[in-house]
């Protein structure tokens, strides 16, 4: 029989619960209600929906052990969970406490964590071990694979890049205290506020806008290709940015490729038009080529979460 490994994915607004096989197959999947209010919470959301997933659910292979993807901070060699995000810190031994409900090992780590461990094995690490994955969605992060590694950093912190300035000159603030973030301006949420900004400037647009409601990066793409001022302003302000972020991620870990994942680049527009923000020079020696992920973005973090556990419970040490 296939071993097999039940992989949790935590969202905003659901929890993924699937088996995976070594090979990333997804045997059977189910989405459950979510909460990220705060850990304790989400915690007991994630064990809710893995004893529904259990009674609903014939397992088809050995299954010997549990993955789990969280947003924020994780400690993964001591199965805890840091915070969801600073104002919201409540650390938790997560891995524990799955382990004693449902008396099967347990590992833990972070999403974008897992997305780029599930590159490292069943997608662009099949090429290289030296890689970047940057994920642009509602927020912005990424990890640096070196070596076959994920890097963790000495608080489990690495890879938050949205928080690195490219606009030295901006005074829009940001979360973490500095100015000229690139998620001010690139992420799904930026380009919204950004173009709520500047809509006063351009009073023909064809985008529309209404309070509480986001103007999706879709829209922005149509308005783009009609020409429209204020959706030019944004995505070129937007695609400038990105591509400040991805040289100066280029020039720090020496990758030979770069993948993006994430809603933003779904459908590879944007990386096609970020292309022609790039210094030759600067991307010389990314020779394996940039590249949205050819894994599913609705399951990616799903795999990563199997990954780690089919590696972990061999022992093997995967800074994840």
């Amino acid at each position: 029989m296939t071993q097999t490994v039940l992989a949790v994915d935590l969202g905003g607004t659901k929890i993924l619960v699937g088996e995976v096989t070594p090979a990333g197959e997804i045997l059977a999947s189910e989405k459950y209600p979510s909460t990220v209010v705060d850990q304790r919470s989400a915690a007991e959301k994630i064990k809710t929906a893995i004893r529904s997933y259990l009674q609903q659910h014939v397992i088809h292979g050995d299954l010997i052990g549990i993955g789990i993807c969280v947003v924020g901070r994780v400690n993964t060699e001591q199965g805890e969970w840091l915070e969801i995000h600073p104002s919201l810190s409540d650390p938790i031994f997560l891995a524990e406490e799955i382990t004693q409900a449902f008396q099967l090992p347990c590992w833990l780590t972070n999403d974008v964590s897992g997305a780029a461990l599930a590159e490292s094995i069943l997608g662009i690490g099949q090429e290289t071990g030296n890689f970047v994955y940057i994920n642009i969605g509602t927020g912005i992060a990424a990890r640096v694979v070196a070596d076959n590694h994920v890097i963790k950093g000495g608080n489990f912190n690495a890879g938050e890049v949205g928080h690195m300035v490219v606009d030295m000159m901006s005074g829009d603030l940001c979360s973490c205290g500095r100015k000229g973030c690139v998620e001010l301006f690139s992420s799904g949420l930026g380009m919204h506020n950004q173009t709520v900004k500047f809509a006063s400037e351009y009073p023909d647009t064809i985008l529309t806008i209404e309070e509480d409601r986001r103007v999706s990066f879709q829209e922005l793409i149509t308005a783009y290709e009609a020409n429209d001022p204020l959706a030019k302003k944004v995505v070129d302000q937007s695609l400038r940015a990105v591509a400040a972020l991805t040289m100066n991620l280029i020039r720090v870990s020496d990758p030979e490729a770069v993948i993006f994942g994430g809603g933003v680049m779904n459908d590879g527009w944007f990386l096609n038009h970020l292309v022609t923000f790039l210094n030759a020079k600067t991307i010389r020696f990314v020779t394996k080529g940039m590249r949205v992920t050819a894994l599913d973005p609705n399951e990616v973090a799903l795999k990563g979460a199997a990954t780690l556990a089919f590696i972990m419970e061999k022992g093997v040490k995967t800074y994840a």
